[in-house]
């Protein structure tokens, strides 16, 4: 079965095309088109202006994912969207191509909900890797720049909702966090980067929901804490510039600070798991999203697990498929496979798990 997945939620503008055969997925294209380097220049996503790249760039993308493949539009089986959650603008832009296209084809449309989508990354099996799916029940951590959550999956389509964060999620924290030291955008790969520089030991910054006995997270406190130490390690504001400290950080302050707010988070969303693990014994842990493709929560998690000799199969995308992508959306349409009528379908930017 060979299944087209489009991805437009937020600013990435994204196809793939996917072949399944018995347990097996294999990627035989995937292109991603982000407007990310634009959206730099303003610190941050413009809702309106990722909608209007997207809108210049999803035939493109799709064009070239069939392209890439060398197959043709007899050979797809099924066209898979994302419909939700993400930005609405993004989410016409894809649900509308794809509604169009499932028409004039004549293919089957299967709506994927994103952060379904994300876990799903972990069922793609690329050339390198030698390790086996998810096995059910799983327990799974999402995390990126709008959820933190965690779900335990007893079958496909089948979980429960264990908790998620109360405000910022811990990538929007990352990203905010990287703003007040004046990282660019996106703040999440910057502050790992910089903090392989810096002592994460020299700023102590508060644990969120440290000792707390549910599975919900909260970094907006985190992100407060962090403002605060970077004013006071600023000094004085100009009376002209409110917002502008006299002082700037130093290199090294900036290092240090960022390896405290990566090594504060990733012990956050440690500690959520292995609490999650006492009260769900899983043999399986998949963690999906963003922040997935951060090298120390993997590092941090297997070591954890080690330490407390718990015999877990831990499952995290390659980096690629982390982010953003439509490999991710049409991996979960092979396994979730409800099929719409393309003029029943509506995009849903509120919608959840």
């Amino acid at each position: 079965m060979i299944i087209l997945g489009i991805e437009t939620s937020c600013d990435e503008t994204a196809c793939a095309i996917l072949k399944k055969d018995n347990d097996r997925i294999q990627i035989l294209s995937n292109v991603v088109a982000s407007s990310a380097s634009l959206q730099a220049k303003y610190g941050g996503i413009i809702p309106e202006q990722a909608a209007r790249e997207q809108i210049k760039a999803t035939i493109p993308v799709i064009q070239e994912a069939i392209e890439n493949c060398k197959l043709k539009i007899e050979n797809l089986d099924a066209i898979s969207v994302t419909y939700g959650p993400g930005l609405i603008g993004s989410l016409l832009v894809g649900v509308e191509t794809a509604k169009t296209l499932a028409i004039v084809w004549k293919k089957p449309l299967i709506p994927v909900n994103h952060l379904t989508g994300h876990f799903y990354a972990n069922w793609i099996l690329v050339p390198s890797s030698t390790n086996l799916v998810p096995q059910f029940p799983c327990l799974s951590l999402l995390v990126s720049g709008g959820h933190t959550d965690l779900v335990l999956f007893t079958d496909h389509g089948q979980y429960k909702y264990l908790g998620g964060t109360r405000d910022d999620a811990a990538g929007e924290c990352f990203d905010k966090c990287a703003r007040l030291l004046r990282l660019p955008y996106p703040g999440g790969p910057e502050i790992s980067k910089l903090a392989r520089k810096g002592d994460a030991l020299r700023f102590k910054l508060p644990i969120p929901m440290k000792g707390s006995k549910d599975l919900d997270f909260s970094y907006s406190g985190l992100k407060t804490a962090v403002s605060g130490l970077v004013n006071q390690l600023t000094g004085e504001l100009d009376k002209q510039k409110p917002n502008s400290p006299i002082h700037q950080l130093t290199n090294q302050q900036k290092a240090d600070l960022a390896a405290a707010i990566e090594q504060t988070i990733i012990q956050s969303l440690v500690d959520k798991v292995i609490l999650a693990l006492k009260t769900y014994p899983v043999k399986d842990v998949m963690i999906a999203g963003g922040v997935a493709a951060n090298q120390k929560l993997a590092s941090e998690l297997k070591l954890k697990i080690k330490n407390l000799k718990l015999k877990i199969n831990l499952h995290i995308p390659s980096a690629n498929l982390c982010t953003d992508n439509g490999a991710m959306i049409a991996s979960a349409a092979f396994f979730i496979n409800k099929k719409i009528d393309p003029l029943v379908l509506q995009a849903d930017p509120n919608l959840s798990l």
